[in-house]
C-alpha cells in the first residue's frame, strides 16, 4: 500500500471536460502543484454523498488558502456517473472528479477495496492525502469505510495547519 513518502503511480483517469470525456494523469494534476486527493467507495453512497465530499466543498476556499492547487475527488465510477455527481453535489468546477473506472489506480496503490459482498465489486478504501508534487506527504486511511473520522476536510486542513 502507498505511505507517506512516495511517489505516486502514474495513473489516467477520465474526467468529464467542456467537450466531453478528458483524460487527466497523475502527473497533469500532481507535477509542481501541492493537491489533495480524497477517496470515496462509491459517488451516491450515503456517507460519500452525504458527508465526505460535502466536508471539502464546504472548505475549498480555506484549503486553497492553505496552498492547495487542487483537490480532486476519486472513485472506482465511471465518468458519467462522476460527471453526475459533480452537477448534482454542486462541486462542479470547484472539485475534480476523477473516474477510475476500472480501479486501476486503486490496485496500484493499494487503496482497493473488495465490496464484492455487496455487489459493488472493487472500490477505494476511504482516504485522503496531501500530495506535493507526487510525493505522498499525508496519508488518512479510514479503519471503516461507513465513516468520516480521519479522512475528512477537517483533518486534512488540520494537518495542513501542523495541528
Amino acid at each position: 500500500m502507498i505511505k507517506v513518502g512516495d511517489k505516486l503511480p502514474e495513473a489516467t483517469f477520465i474526467v468529464m471536460g467542456e467537450d466531453g470525456k478528458e483524460q487527466r494523469t497523475i502527473s497533469d494534476l500532481c507535477a509542481g502543484r501541492k493537491v489533495v486527493i480524497f477517496g470515496v467507495p462509491g459517488a451516491f453512497t450515503p456517507t460519500c454523498h452525504l458527508n465526505h465530499l460535502p466536508g471539502y466543498i464546504n472548505t475549498i476556499d480555506g484549503l486553497h488558502e492553505l496552498g492547495v492547487d487542487e483537490v480532486a475527488v476519486v472513485a472506482a465510477n465511471d465518468v458519467y456517473v462522476m460527471d453526475a455527481w459533480a452537477k448534482a453535489s454542486g462541486g462542479k468546477g470547484q472539485i475534480t472528479f476523477l473516474a477510475d473506472g476500472n480501479a486501476d489506480f486503486a490496485k496500484a496503490t493499494g487503496l482497493d477495496l473488495d465490496a464484492s459482498a455487496g455487489g459493488m465489486g472493487t472500490r477505494f478504501q476511504r482516504f485522503s492525502m496531501v500530495v506535493e508534487d507526487g510525493t505522498v506527504t499525508h496519508l488518512n486511511l479510514e479503519e471503516n469505510p461507513g465513516a468520516v473520522v480521519t479522512s475528512g476536510a477537517a483533518g486534512i486542513i488540520a494537518q495542513l495547519k501542523g495541528e
